[in-house]
This record gives structure tokens, sequence and C-alpha cells, in this order.
């Protein structure tokens, strides 16, 4: 009796320990579930924060609208801008690389009508002053003029280009003396030339001493045909843009000339 109640004692023990086996493993398996389910949301990196939190698209708005305060033009203050005449419809941007500089853009515009947006037409290579440019221009500070100002009157050494409008002067005196800035030969720098109206008469030509505002602000400040050098404090293009200018600008079209340093 004592042996048959050992025996029947120990036959549980092994099914306890395959239960306790099957829990265990359902356990691992629950844990193991759990944490598959879990684990791709725990591993994604969190959204980052924009640096700039203004809404997309709002940079792109700001440009559009910077860009139609200025009407199309590029390189210029809308202080500049509001000093264009509203009647004008021709107009050359001169845009130096820095107020020192005498490296420059020039661009021609057009457009259509008073108060439409400027077309861009052709851009050359420009030299200005050798040194840069200034508001308050003295004579002999090789600086060009910064500001907005007329185009009435051309002339050169040279016969008219076909198709120029605007009073044209042809005088043998249209002849650089001496040398340039950094020595180089001034020949054919003045076979064409249209007179900036700055300190000067317009409806003259462009030989006219004449200077409205004194003697100590200088004159004869030219767009006309570049020495591959700086200026005194005229402009200077290659020849085949001067051309391109006289074939273009009507004096009915107001043309004007806006120059300056980058963003002036």
């Amino acid at each position: 009796m004592s042996k048959h109640r050992r025996a029947r004692s120990r036959t549980p023990r092994p099914t306890r320990r395959v239960a306790l086996t099957a829990a265990f493993g359902l356990l691992t398996f629950g844990a193991g579930w759990v944490y598959t389910v879990a684990d791709p949301e725990k591993s994604q990196p969190a959204p980052q924060a924009r640096a700039d939190s203004r809404p997309p698209g709002e940079d792109r708005a700001a440009r559009d609208a910077h860009r139609e305060s200025l009407q199309g033009l590029t390189g210029i203050s809308e202080q500049t801008r509001a000093k264009i005449p509203a009647e004008s419809r021709q107009l050359i941007l001169v845009t130096g690389k820095a107020k020192d500089s005498s490296e420059s853009t020039a661009t021609l515009y057009t457009r259509t009508a008073a108060g439409a947006d400027w077309v861009r037409a052709e851009s050359w290579p420009a030299r200005n002053g050798a040194k840069g440019w200034s508001t308050e221009r003295t004579y002999g500070d090789l600086t060009s003029p910064q500001g907005v100002f007329a185009l009435t009157d051309a002339g050169g050494l040279l016969p008219k280009p076909p198709g120029t409008r605007l009073p044209y002067d042809k005088d043998s005196a249209f002849v650089a003396t001496g040398r340039g800035v950094n020595g180089e030969s001034l020949a054919g720098s003045f076979d064409y030339v249209v007179a900036i109206d700055f300190n000067r008469k317009p409806g003259t030509s462009p030989l006219d001493p004449t200077k409205p505002e004194g003697e100590r602000k200088g004159g004869n400040i030219w767009l006309h045909v570049d020495h591959d050098g700086p200026s005194q404090g005229c402009v200077g293009i290659p020849k085949e843009a001067m051309k391109k200018v006289l074939e273009t600008l009507d004096p009915t079209a107001k043309p004007i000339i806006v120059m300056g340093p980058e963003g002036f």
C-alpha cells in the first residue's frame, strides 16, 4: 500500500512541469508579440520641427511681392524704383559689383506702357568710375554719379547708326585725349555717345560744356564705347551694345538710365 501510494504521488509531477513550461512559453510568446507590435512605432524618428515655421510658400510669396514692387527690375531698392518716372518706357540699368568697384553690368529694359512691368531686352558687361559710385560726386574724384537720369541727346565721331531717333551730333571733336586711368588707349571711346543728364543742359549736344549745378560737380558724364578700363565717371559698354542702344532709344519713350552699386 505504501509503495503504491508513493508511485501515485510521483505521477503528477511531470504534468505540472509540462503545464508550467507551456505557461512560461505562452508568456514568452505573448511578451514577444507585444514588443513586435510596439517596436516599429517606437523606432520611427520623431518629426523634426521646421527651422522656419512660416507656412510653405510664404517665402515665394514674399519674393513675388518684392518683384512686383520693383515692376520686374532686379538689383535695385524700392526707393530707387520709386524715382523712375512713370512715363518712361525705356530704361538702361547699370548695377555695379560694389560701391567701390569699377565693374558693372548694363541691362536694357522696355515696357509697353506706364505702370507696366519692365521686360529685359539685352545685357552687357560695363565699366564705371575707377573708384566706384557716389551720390555726392565731385569733379576729379573718379566716381560715377549714382541715381536716375534722363537720356536725351547723343552724338559721336562716327555717323549715327540706322534707326537712331535721339538727336545725334556727329562731330570730329568726339576724340578722347590722353590715356585711361590705367594707362590704356582711349581710341574709339567716343565713336558713339549718349549723354547722361547729370549736371548738363538737356536738348544740347553732349559736347555742350554747360554745367547748371556748377563746375565742382563735374559733367560730361556719358554712356560710351568701353576702352577696356575704368573711367573717370562715365559708363562704358561694348561698341555693338552702343549701336544697339542708339537704334533702340526713342525720345517719345522718355528713356532713362538708372545707375549705382548692386542693391542701391
